[in-house]
Formats: structure tokens, sequence, C-alpha cells
């Protein structure tokens, strides 16, 4: 990481995109070194952002298992606290893959290669939802303003994007559709600010909202869904194109697809409720793009 992006992280800000890019360019001597040092020297660095249900322990040490073991050698687990922070590490190249969410992977997709995404409901998609308290009365999103409202993360598609882009098709800006709104960096904590009233509305990433509603249902109960978004392509693993050629990242990917045939990587999959992995093409991600660019059109 660069030396700006260092100095945002310990200020506790993310770093912003112009310091995003000049680590990627930065970045290249990294890369350089990785390609050159053999992979038995240099641990296989494999990033979670906050969409990945990342609080549970058990689940890691299934998941760095599983990774060694197909992988054939170490392989370190990278969190940060936003999006931002890891799309940094793996644009420069400071990460071997990440699993991010589909609008990172949309505004660096120059300098990304899709390794797998997951499957969930028995398809590679996912929905943004509109959340709101319990309680309240609300016949549909229009009802939400002038909520103090709950983002997950600005760089996250249905914890931002989606709702962003609700609002752009309507001539709508956030600051002036609701009358205050702030990001958790984390769509569980979305779901909590809404639950105890710190937030009246909030947008969430619908597979985490139905995987709390097993985990952790009283919580889930105190909330209601307004407005489920169009299905969207759920968030993938992606890997650098300047590592392409590194073997670790195609053992990866067949890793990743053959998950639900191993016992280890069932483990895995049973915990994050999911059914497995596949390589998709990047154009399950084309929606997200438009959102993008409506969103940018707008202004």
């Amino acid at each position: 990481m660069t030396r700006d992006a260092r100095h945002c992280v310990r200020q506790g800000n993310p770093p912003s995109r112009r310091v995003l890019l000049k680590g990627a360019l930065a970045g290249a001597a990294s890369l350089a070194f990785h390609s050159s040092a053999s992979a038995e020297d240099v641990a296989f660095k494999f990033g979670l952002t906050p969409v990945f249900l990342s609080n549970d322990l058990e689940l890691l040490g299934h998941l760095q298992t599983f990774l060694s073991s197909k992988l054939g050698g170490p392989v370190e687990l990278v969190t940060r606290r936003t999006y931002q922070e890891i799309t940094a590490l793996l644009v420069s190249g400071e990460i071997h893959s990440a699993w991010i969410c589909g609008y990172p992977y949309v505004q660096f997709k120059a300098n990304l290669d899709l390794v797998a995404t997951p499957v969930w409901l028995g398809r590679p998609l996912y929905q943004s939802y509109l959340i709101a308290s319990a309680d309240r009365v609300v016949e549909d999103w229009t009802g939400l303003k002038g909520d103090v409202h709950a983002f997950s993360d600005p760089d996250s598609n249905s914890g931002f994007l989606v709702t962003r882009t609700l609002l752009a098709k309507n001539k709508l800006w956030p600051e002036a559709f609701f009358s205050r709104n702030f990001f958790t960096y984390g769509h569980r904590n979305v779901v909590r600010a809404v639950a105890s009233g710190l937030a009246q509305s909030g947008s969430v990433d619908g597979y985490v909202y139905e995987v709390m509603r097993q985990t952790e249902p009283d919580l889930i109960k105190q909330t209601r869904i307004v407005r489920q978004s169009e299905w969207l392509g759920f968030p993938p693993v992606a890997s650098p194109k300047s590592l392409a050629s590194d073997t670790r990242v195609k053992a990866l990917q067949q890793a990743l697809v053959s998950m639900k045939d191993d016992a280890e990587g069932k483990k895995v999959l049973d915990l994050l409720r999911l059914d497995g992995f596949l390589a998709t093409a990047p154009s399950l991600f084309d929606t997200i793009a438009a959102e993008v660019e409506i969103v940018r059109q707008f202004g």
C-alpha cells in the first residue's frame, strides 16, 4: 500500500479513488517481486470485504484450511474495514485475490479477472433490500422520505449503489431525500442500526439479511423489508490481471468451483448458506455497470 493510502487508513478514513489508483500504479514493483518469488516463499493472500460474514472464527478457520490444502501452501486471510481498502490492495497486487463486491469489480474491471461467483438459492445472483423498523407502516420506498438512513459502504452495490440509482432515476439526491444518512461499514451493522432505532431505514445485502434471518432471527424480527431490487450479480471473487500467470490463481478457481464436492469445502459452504461457486462471465455484472452509468449521468 502506498504512503498516502496508509495515511488514510491511520486516520480512520478509506483511501480516495485518487490514492487507490496511485497505489495501483505503485504496486508494479510489488507485482514484480511476487512474480519472481516462488509459491512456497510467498503466502497466498486472500482478501475479505464486509460483504463476507467474517466475524465467524469457525468459518474463517475452515476457509483457511480448505484453501491451504487446495493451493498447496500457506494462505493468509486479509480483512479490512472498508471495501476501498481491500480493493486498493487487490488492484495494486498486494493481495492475490479477494471476495469483493460487484460495484468495485465494475469500477476496476479493466484491472481485474473474475475467478468465481458464489451460487445462492441455485443462481449466482442476489438482491438489495431497503428495510425499515418492523412497526412502521410504509407502503413503498417513497415512504422513507425524511428518514435517518443507514448505508453499508460507499463502494457497496447492495448497501449503497442500488438505492443511489433508485433515487437518481427519480431525480433525487440521498442528501435531499433522507434527512440524514451515514455508513455503518457492514451489512449486519445496517440491520442492527435499524433494529435499535439508530436509523429509521437502511440499505442492505439481501443475502446477508436472509442468512441473518436464520442465525439472528430475533434481530431480523425487529425490521421489515420495504423494497427488494432486481436480481444482480452476486459479489464475486476476483484477482489482478497482472497475476493471471500465477498458477495458484487458477488453482483457487478450481478449488472454489469444486468446493461443494470437498468435505472441508462443504463445511465452508454450509456455514455461508451457499450452494457453491461458478466460473461466470463478466457480463453477469452488466446490470451493475448500468447502475453506475445512471448515477454518473445524473451527477
